[in-house]
């Protein structure tokens, strides 16, 4: 019988590698995807409940913009690349006991992923959430 010499931390470092850098990549992605899925939520909440408080529909739109801008970047994400919709009745968004829908979405980027790669796959993944409220019975009665 042969002497059982070998390399283990070879064999080890070798194996490590090929299991431990996926893992690590699938929590980098997973984390990333979290930190964009509480931005959206955060964002679309915020949104909606500062457009319906606010004096008239421009000045809601303005401070939806605003508060969304807010919530993205305190997840490190751009206002920019967001798509913000807000659903209300036309011409009475601001009516009382209205339901007013916020809805954003956001592509969150790939962890470790250069964006100047022209791959055949997404390099971000799209998320999006939406918050419904109600204007306040009493909007206007000040």
């Amino acid at each position: 019988m042969g002497r059982d010499e070998g390399s283990a931390s070879l064999e080890f470092i070798t194996a490590g590698m090929l299991l431990l850098l996926p893992m690590v990549y699938l929590v980098l992605v997973m984390s990333a995807l979290q930190g964009g899925a509480f931005a959206v939520e955060g964002a679309a909440r915020q949104a909606v409940s500062v457009f319906v408080r606010a004096e008239n529909e421009q000045a809601a739109r303005a401070v939806a913009e605003r508060a969304i801008g807010v919530a993205l970047a305190d997840y490190g994400l751009g206002s920019s690349a967001s798509e913000v919709q807000i659903s209300c009745d036309p011409g009475a968004c601001l009516t009382r006991l209205r339901p007013v829908t916020v809805s954003v979405r956001v592509s969150v980027p790939l962890p470790l992923v250069p964006p100047m790669l022209d791959l055949a796959v997404p390099l971000s993944i799209p998320v999006q959430a939406s918050a419904t409220q109600q204007v306040s019975r009493f909007w206007g009665a000040r």
